[in-house]
């Protein structure tokens, strides 16, 4: 059962003179669409929202905006049914107000953006346009669009010129709508990894014979998997060469898996190169696992990757551990001391559902 709102401002007023202190990395906190409390859909959960933050010392909220090619914000690439109605019921745009309530704080708004998965969602504006077409693919035969499916899910294809488009125009219209927005998180922005062998479309061959002059050897080719890669990584340059032509300050970061090995080489996601090149401001590292010693080794596997973590941020995965709350507690804590720009939690319903996780967050930082 979801604990109410309530409970948190009962566990917030028990922690109020708890003292703050400047020193230690910046923290974030993840605000989906999809869980209880739904904070788009009323003033007070938005309220609610900046309150809580506020008071655990969160400084960066990464608010989902756009899922399974459902949007919460106004964009001709994606469906705004959730949006108009989210925006009837409150009189006014709901991100618009929860970057003001949230800014009179001090805290930043980042749009949470999930890009290249459409969820289940079969009925998504790109799929009706263009057909399975669009979708990354593997190498068997496929009998309909229940077929592509990755994991209960569908891919885009990276490489696919319709699909950059697509998304391009996304990130421009959120960059354009909101000026006073802090920034924009890519998120979803790899191949699956699950048996990675995908890419496999007719446009993506025909492109990479073009470049090739032959048909990929394999899924082991070595030009292939490096060809694979550049369409992830030219993909995010892309889109944040159309988000910096609309506002050209505007953060721009991209969640990262873990460890480094299973980001490079099963899902073509280089995050070290793009932290490396200035191709985006930080990468959050989704160092989500209940097992122990694997937190550890993520955080080590970066450090031994980056040799310095101060552009990453560590996302710490409270869902995971609603059950455990001092595995939490012990990630969170050495998220903190682990050198990182910040520290992030996935996420905020999971701290309403069960108080107990956010004690580490208000206790705030030792001085």
């Amino acid at each position: 059962m979801r604990t109410p709102l309530t409970a948190v401002a009962v566990l917030l007023c028990g922690m109020a003179s708890a003292p703050a202190s400047a020193e230690g990395p910046s923290r974030a906190l993840f605000v989906s669409v999809l869980t209880a409390p739904a904070v788009f859909e009323s003033r007070q959960a938005m309220d609610e929202l900046v309150r809580f933050s506020s008071d655990s010392g969160v400084t960066i909220l990464y608010v989902q905006v756009y899922r399974s090619g459902r949007s919460w914000v106004p964009t001709s690439s994606g469906d705004t049914a959730p949006y108009e109605q989210c925006r009837a019921a409150l009189g006014e745009d709901p991100l618009a107000y929860l970057i003001r309530a949230a800014q009179s704080r001090g805290i930043e708004v980042h749009a949470w953006i999930n890009l290249l998965s459409l969820g289940a969602n079969n009925d998504a504006p790109i799929l009706k346009r263009y057909g399975a077409g669009v979708l990354t693919r593997n190498t068997s035969i496929k009998w309909g669009l229940e077929s592509y499916k990755v994991d209960k899910q569908f891919f885009l294809e990276p490489g696919d010129p319709r699909v950059r488009e697509w998304l391009g125009q996304l990130v421009e219209d959120v960059a354009r709508t909101y000026p006073e927005l802090d920034g924009i998180q890519y998120d979803y922005i790899r191949y699956p990894d699950t048996e990675p062998s995908y890419g496999h479309t007719a446009e993506n061959l025909r492109r990479f014979r073009d470049q090739a002059g032959r048909a990929p050897k394999g899924e082991q080719d070595p030009e292939w998997r490096e060809w694979k890669r550049q369409q992830v990584t030219s993909l995010v340059r892309e889109l944040t060469e159309r988000v910096h032509a609309v506002r050209p300050a505007l953060k721009v970061s991209t969640t990262g898996l873990v460890p480094y090995s299973r980001a490079l080489l099963e899902s073509y996601q280089d995050w070290k190169d793009w932290i490396e090149s200035g191709l985006v401001d930080h990468v959050t590292l989704m160092c989500y696992s209940s097992e122990p010693g694997k937190f550890e080794y993520y955080l080590e596997d970066a450090k031994r990757r980056l040799g310095s973590l101060e552009r990453v941020h560590i996302a710490v995965g409270a869902y995971s551990a609603v059950e455990r709350p001092e595995v939490f507690t012990r990630q969170w804590e050495q998220a903190e001391a682990s050198g990182a720009a910040a520290s992030a939690v996935l996420h905020y319903a999971n701290l309403v559902e069960r108080p107990e996780l956010a004690r580490p967050l208000l206790s705030r930082r030792k001085a």
